[in-house]
């Protein structure tokens, strides 16, 4: 089959690994999208009759592309107002159209490779998510095979690290998180201060971001009573209309809506039946896509 005809036929089963490279490598929605559309623009103008996978072909495109924002993407966010979160990511039946999901799309995983350098990144992503081979690697990031396969394995033992440093990330079931999201729904909704300290872990980190574009707390907030008493203050002067629960990164998160619009998406980690991480997702920016 001619290339240009098995691409037209095939894109739609590629796109969502396409995307869902970029978004690995970039924490990125809007960045996802613009480069899965200069992907398909690459590919149409593309002499595709001799290439025999058409879905490795593509995701190495996506990634070339992916590194170079990578790269000026770091750069901006060391000017970024507040804590940097990974921009929410609709998945499961809220999801506008299919992605590709696993470990490596919820917020907490995203955050650990942002600890990664870029070449780290697009090495543990493009081997270990998408299973591409050494070679194609190397040629992405103009180093040699045994040098994209040090790559890889000095981002895996970083990963592995981080996840033995924080020992009680493991994923809970969707009954339990739903569980735990529920009853904090109810005791955000009704300012239960006790019923919020129960829910948390007394270790909680509360974290928010704003990006200097709408009120957040610019620092990570420590300690269950304390988290606590900010969510019933922030609840009190901004009631939401409704909270919904909603997969996000593949895991059942929280969406807060205010005024007939999303005010916040809300990602937590569960360990023990308490919330022992939560994460805020407030700038408007990062809301477009939800």
């Amino acid at each position: 089959m001619p290339g240009q005809e098995r691409l037209r036929q095939e894109w739609a089963e590629h796109r969502p690994a396409v995307f869902g490279a970029a978004y690995r490598l970039l924490g990125s929605v809007a960045d996802a999208e613009d480069v899965t559309q200069d992907v398909w623009l690459r590919a149409l103008g593309a002499d595709l009759d001799e290439v025999r996978n058409l879905r490795a072909w593509l995701i190495t495109v996506a990634a070339r592309r992916s590194y170079d924002i990578l790269n000026s993407a770091r750069r901006r966010r060391e000017s970024y107002v507040g804590p940097w979160l990974p921009e929410p990511l609709l998945t499961g039946p809220d999801a506008a159209e299919p992605v590709l999901v696993d470990d490596s799309v919820t917020a907490a995983m995203l955050l650990v490779m942002e600890r990664l350098s870029p070449p780290e990144r697009v090495a543990f992503v493009l081997h270990d998510v998408f299973e591409l081979e050494f070679a194609r690697i190397a040629e992405i990031l103009d180093v040699t095979v045994p040098g994209a396969r040090k790559l890889a394995s000095r981002a895996r033992q970083r990963v592995a690290a981080q996840k033995d440093a924080e020992p009680r990330t493991s994923r809970v079931s969707r009954a339990e998180r739903e569980r735990v999201l529920e009853a904090f729904r109810g005791a955000y909704e009704t300012g239960d201060l006790e019923g919020l300290v129960g829910l948390l872990d007394p270790d909680v980190v509360y974290v928010t971001d704003g990006g200097g574009k709408v009120h957040a707390a610019r620092k990570p907030i420590f300690g269950g009573q304390r988290v606590a008493e900010v969510m019933v203050r922030v609840g009190h002067q901004l009631p939401p209309d409704r909270i919904d629960l909603v997969e996000v990164g593949g895991e059942l998160s929280l969406v807060f809506h205010r005024e007939g619009k999303v005010f916040s998406v809300d990602t937590v980690q569960i360990a023990d039946g308490r919330i022992t991480a939560y994460r805020r997702v407030v700038n408007p920016d990062k809301l477009v896509h939800v």
